[in-house]
């Protein structure tokens, strides 16, 4: 494709990254991604991918703007409480890049609309706040051989690793290999929003290498932040031959299981 002079202009600290280039900004034009989660990781995520260009954004959620939320979810405000974060989103990212193709659907994540979402992209960031989504969108990633850029904050802490088991690394179930039972969350622990705006802009850049295929994947590795004492390590992750979706002898090869679990909380 050819870019306009605006668009030359707007991604110009791109194009004259050795590692971005015309090709490289092209690609990213061409690309499409699945946020799911327009809140907190979310906001930052989406804000950037914007920016740099990434052609289609669809976006997955089915919250809408509550006055708790603009602590740290920084694509919504003031004046949009009660509307669906989807739509405010919407109306942040049209107003940085017109460029952007936006696909939104007020709904969350669920194992009958999973793998069709996610079989329409080219690769998955979940900016989810709650276990069962997690191993939902890792699941459904699995199945449709897709790469998945995950990340999760509590309180001072963050996490974030790239999954790509269809390539041979670990997935999210050889860290995790089940939902806990009982997890604090954001809503009963707290967190501060600058750290959730770290974590969502470190996702956003990996998502961005990934499409580009630039640098080092973080795929096999799990960077821990700890903001409250200023550290970040780096912990590597191997895959598990037992794990029950990605193991030598998978007994998780269909989604049946989050059906089975929606249906009981209902």
């Amino acid at each position: 494709m050819t870019f306009s002079d605006d668009q030359i202009l707007r991604y110009s600290r791109h194009i004259r990254l050795p590692e971005v280039g015309d090709l490289g900004q092209q690609r990213l034009s061409q690309a499409r991604v699945l946020v799911v989660g327009a809140g907190g990781l979310g906001s930052p995520m989406i804000y950037y991918l914007a920016a740099a260009g990434v052609g289609t954004l669809v976006v997955v959620d089915g919250d809408r703007i509550d006055l708790s939320n603009l602590q740290r979810q920084i694509l919504h405000s003031t004046d949009r409480l009660d509307q669906w974060k989807v739509d405010s989103a919407a109306l942040a990212v049209r107003a940085l890049n017109p460029d952007i193709h936006l696909e939104l659907h007020r709904e969350r994540l669920t194992a009958d609309n999973a793998l069709a979402l996610i079989g329409s992209v080219d690769i998955v960031a979940d900016c989810s706040d709650n276990f069962a989504t997690r191993f939902l969108v890792n699941d459904a990633c699995f199945l449709a051989r897709k790469t998945l850029v995950s990340a999760a904050v509590l309180g001072f802490e963050g996490q974030l690793s790239t999954y790509r088991p269809h390539l041979g690394g670990p997935c999210y179930r050889c860290l995790i290999p089940a939902p806990p039972g009982q997890s604090p969350t954001n809503a009963d622990a707290g967190v501060l929003g600058s750290v959730v705006g770290v974590m969502g802009s470190l996702q956003a850049t990996e998502v961005i290498k990934e499409l580009l295929e630039i640098g080092r994947s973080m795929a096999g590795r799990l960077l821990v932040v700890d903001a409250l004492e200023g550290e970040m390590r780096t912990v590597r992750l191997k895959p598990d031959p037992s794990c029950a979706l990605c193991g030598k002898q998978p007994v998780l090869t269909d989604l049946d299981i989050h059906r089975r679990a929606s249906h009981a909380a209902a």
